[in-house]
């Protein structure tokens, strides 16, 4: 899979250092797998489950932390939506937030 915005995941554990190697675990994880349905997603990540939207929830440091990521299944890309603490995934709607948008110009 392509991952797009791998920034925002580096941003994130730069403020939170304790998920830093689990994000970049997730994220060379993430790399190899190609994921054509949702099934796909909680296969390699049993912790992980799938929503409305073409999204999935993604359980971090045995789930301190959430990171919410919206596929396109047939381009093969994953587009991180949303990485915070549980306390802050409390607070967002799973299914809509976009958190890390693309710049102006950007299309993928």
């Amino acid at each position: 899979m392509n991952i797009y915005n791998r920034s925002s995941l580096i941003s994130f554990y730069q403020k939170h250092p304790l998920c830093k190697d689990t994000l970049e675990k997730w994220y060379h994880d993430v790399e190899t797998k190609t994921w054509r349905r949702p099934g796909d997603v909680t296969r390699d990540f049993n912790t992980a489950r799938t929503i409305k939207n073409s999204r999935a929830i993604f359980e971090i440091n045995h789930n301190v932390y959430r990171l919410i990521a919206e596929i396109n299944y047939p381009k093969g890309w994953v587009f991180i939506k949303f990485i915070g603490t549980h306390a802050e995934y409390d607070k967002v709607d799973a299914e809509k937030i976009d958190l890390f948008r693309p710049q102006k110009g950007k299309h993928f």
